[in-house]
């Protein structure tokens, strides 16, 4: 029993370590691209909608037609696709938020 509580937290380091080294800084985030940004919810603009910051920027991830799961102030992770509409400001459509606590929560509508 004991080997398999250390197997399993050996295999939940390693993922988290290879997990934060795939993290893009919002700046360098590129449209029509797969991306996961980590950062703090700065403000809820809409129930499906917020503004996520990090030492790099801001941007809008949506996460609709969902509520937003999670709090102004909180760190998350989030990964998605960032719409590739030249004429408006960059967004991020989420398909995956995670939350502080390390809860996930995954939204089902997909937007390829």
């Amino acid at each position: 029993m004991k080997f398999f509580a250390i197997a399993a937290l050996s295999v939940t380091l390693a993922t988290q370590a290879a997990f934060a080294s795939q993290i893009t800084p919002i700046a360098d985030v590129q449209r029509g691209t797969m991306v996961t940004v980590q950062g703090i919810v700065e403000r809820i603009t809409d129930e499906d909608e917020f503004r996520l910051t990090d030492a790099s920027g801001d941007i809008r991830i949506y996460v609709g037609p969902n509520w937003v799961p999670a709090e102004v102030g909180e760190t998350v992770i989030v990964n998605g696709s960032v719409d590739d509409d030249l004429v408006f400001p960059r967004e991020i459509y989420a398909r995956s938020l995670t939350r502080a606590d390390g809860t996930v929560i995954t939204f089902d509508r997909r937007y390829d």
